[in-house]
């Protein structure tokens, strides 16, 4: 779990920035809960490790061969 936090900054269109604080919004979730785990996503999909990288789940389903 992250304990410290590091500002990211970045440039989208003003049109794009209210739809996805919309959509956000109408899911209960904040814009950067939602692009943490895009992130964490993007990280995932790219085999990058990580220090803070929760390590449930990460042998598998219990039982697998």
């Amino acid at each position: 779990m992250e304990t410290k936090t590091a500002r990211l900054t970045l440039l989208i269109d003003p049109v794009k920035k209210k739809a996805f604080e919309e959509l956000c919004a109408a899911q209960d979730l904040t814009p950067s809960q939602v692009v943490r785990q895009m992130i964490r996503d993007y990280m995932e999909l790219h085999g990058m490790d990580y220090a803070t990288k929760s390590k449930i789940g990460a042998a598998g389903p219990r039982g697998a061969k």
